[in-house]
């Protein structure tokens, strides 16, 4: 096929032996198959911040480091230098999202280069080598549902205790390879404690797995893991072996189940609203 412009750099570089084809395309970014380095992986390139959406407000915003202080008032100012500026910092949240996970077991793509604009990652198939599906595409028996929901609120746990939030998890960014679930797209991850949204977020996170999971295991739809998670987090009490119960014991009074499925439709339509807004659609 016909090489992107955007991948020749990694091509000249030698990071990039052949450009194989697309896998998918959205707002947010474009991903290839690549050869690389005698392996099958996959390049990530991020496009124009002109064609983004939902990332650019504050709440993930919050809390992330810059260079210096010139940077920092040119985002303010939203100038094209500033523009320029922020759209570093988000490609970078991933990228750094993406290693500080990886190396704490968190079952994440492992990142290997990113140059300019340009993030190269593992290639995640299932077990018959080929690109794994979404969460999304697949119709799950109820005990399938229980064990990935399982599996991954305890990478949301192992996630927390490496210090981030997802801050847009839901079925929709979430891969099933030979071994189960793999959290994709985070340049949305924001730092537990340097930004006052993660317990609001942390939850949404954790209803959107509890509304998805929910429809082939309705237990699952009165369980407060999100808020069991944040209270052994602030209290210091979280830690990846964790056993928890799915069931807050700081609330006394009885579960509101319709104001539960409320908020669990309200996060799932807006799961799906970022999903349209990534897949251009």
């Amino acid at each position: 096929m016909k090489v992107p412009k955007s991948l020749e750099p990694l091509l000249r570089d030698g990071l990039i032996d052949e450009v194989i084809r697309p896998l998918k395309s959205g707002k947010e970014a474009a991903v290839y198959v690549v050869a690389s380095e005698g392996a099958i992986r996959c390049a990530k390139v991020y496009k124009d911040a002109n064609k983004r959406g939902f990332h650019t407000q504050a709440t993930y915003r919050e809390g992330r480091t810059v260079r210096n202080s010139r940077q920092a008032r040119a985002m303010q100012k939203g100038s094209r230098f500033g523009r320029k500026e922020q759209e570093e910092v988000w490609q970078n949240a991933e990228v750094d999202a993406l290693y500080r996970l990886a190396a704490a077991g968190v079952r994440v793509p492992q990142p290997y280069h990113f140059l300019e604009g340009v993030l190269l990652m593992e290639l995640i198939t299932d077990e018959d080598g080929v690109a794994a599906p979404r969460l999304n595409d697949l119709e799950l028996t109820g005990e399938q549902a229980l064990d990935y929901h399982g599996r991954l609120i305890m990478e949301v746990v192992k996630m927390l205790c490496g210090g981030l939030v997802h801050g847009d998890l839901s079925e929709f960014n979430v891969l099933i390879d030979a071994q189960g679930p793999v959290i994709i797209d985070l340049p949305q991850a924001i730092d537990a404690a340097a930004n006052n949204n993660a317990a609001r977020m942390l939850e949404r996170d954790v209803d959107n797995l509890a509304a998805y999971f929910g429809r082939f295991a309705p237990e699952l739809l009165t369980t407060t893991y999100g808020k069991e998670i944040w209270h052994l987090y602030e209290n210091g009490k979280l830690t990846p072996a964790v056993k928890l119960t799915g069931h807050f014991k700081g609330q006394h009074k009885e579960a509101d189940l319709a104001a539960i499925m409320r908020e669990i439709d309200d996060a799932r339509a807006d799961a799906i609203r970022r999903k349209h807004e990534r897949d251009g659609e």
